[in-house]
């Protein structure tokens, strides 16, 4: 197994991701080929039905064995972004030892919530239904997403047994339990009560259009879209990262996930990130970077865990 690595490589690559996140599209980026000891795998279909939805994967170009995986899902209020957004942070991942991966999914003008989450958890099923021809370690899946990626991700990571959020895409004989969180400031509670601590209208038309309307208009639909909604003991450990100048998702959101998985007694770190808005180069501080690298390392290393391949 190739050994994990920390430092400059994982700094570089929460740059490329603090840059998406702040809003400098791909094509604003500088340009790189992809390097000649990666194998990109592009354009792959995950879902078996409904409407296509596709991911990149990303491995070494001689990979052998299997490997621990993470499955970045970007931003943009789920109404915007796309996988290529975070192509360029593959080569990075790569060295650390990973497959790294990005998806799209429906994203809101094309189906209301639970679209977003069923494609999300399909895509993890996908990689478990096909872990050979991946070179995955179907025990070893990370996940990091950031804005409502990071509302998605933090979805992953509590709804493992929640069948009804599951879909009909596809591999249903797998599951879309994943094995490791990085949520950087997702929304968290999407419940009517909690409308008013989105400040600013923009996070509560956001809010709106995931549901298909006002979360009052449809409580028990906020509520399946509420990570907090669903945490219970067992759930993976998470790292969540906010700024406590957000003026998008409220810190609160992010406060209430980490109180509740504490008190569910499941391992969770709250970091709030000093003087950031809604992402920002205060994200990727040397301090941060360490903080990072030494969840994933010390969760999807195999050398720190004891697990079969597949």
């Amino acid at each position: 197994m190739q050994t994990f690595r920390s430092g400059a490589a994982t700094l570089a690559a929460i740059a490329l991701l603090t840059i998406i996140v702040a809003g400098v599209s791909q094509a604003d980026a500088p340009a790189d080929a992809t390097p000649s000891w990666i194998n990109p795998q592009t354009n792959v279909q995950y879902t078996q039905n409904g409407v296509p939805e596709y991911m990149d994967i990303y491995s070494p170009a001689n990979v052998t064995g299997a490997k621990p995986v993470i499955v970045a899902i970007h931003g943009g209020g789920w109404s915007g972004g796309q996988r290529h957004d975070f192509s360029s942070a593959a080569p990075l991942f790569v060295k650390e030892g990973y497959i790294f991966c990005t998806i799209d999914y429906r994203l809101d003008s094309i189906a209301p919530y639970p679209a977003q989450i069923e494609d999300c958890k399909c895509a993890i099923r996908f990689l478990r239904a096909n872990a050979a021809q991946y070179h995955v370690n179907s025990n070893l899946i990370g996940v990091w997403g950031a804005s409502a990626g990071g509302h998605l991700v933090a979805l992953l990571g509590t709804t493992a047994n929640v069948k009804r959020l599951e879909g009909t895409g596809g591999w249903q004989n797998q599951s879309s339990a994943v094995n490791a969180v990085l949520d950087w400031f997702g929304p968290t509670d999407l419940r009517p009560e909690l409308d008013a601590t989105y400040h600013v209208q923009a996070g509560r038309d956001m809010v709106e259009h995931l549901l298909g309307g006002s979360p009052a208009d449809n409580p028990a639909l906020a509520r399946d879209a509420s990570p907090v909604t669903f945490v219970a003991p067992g759930d993976p450990p998470f790292l969540i990262m906010h700024g406590d100048q957000d003026p998008l998702v409220p810190v609160s959101q992010s406060q209430e996930l980490y109180d509740a998985l504490k008190a569910a007694g499941d391992k969770a770190t709250l970091h709030i990130v000093l003087g950031a808005a809604h992402g920002g180069p205060q994200f990727m501080t040397p301090a941060n970077i360490a903080l990072i690298d030494g969840f994933f390392n010390g969760i999807l290393n195999p050398a720190n865990k004891s697990a079969s391949a597949n």
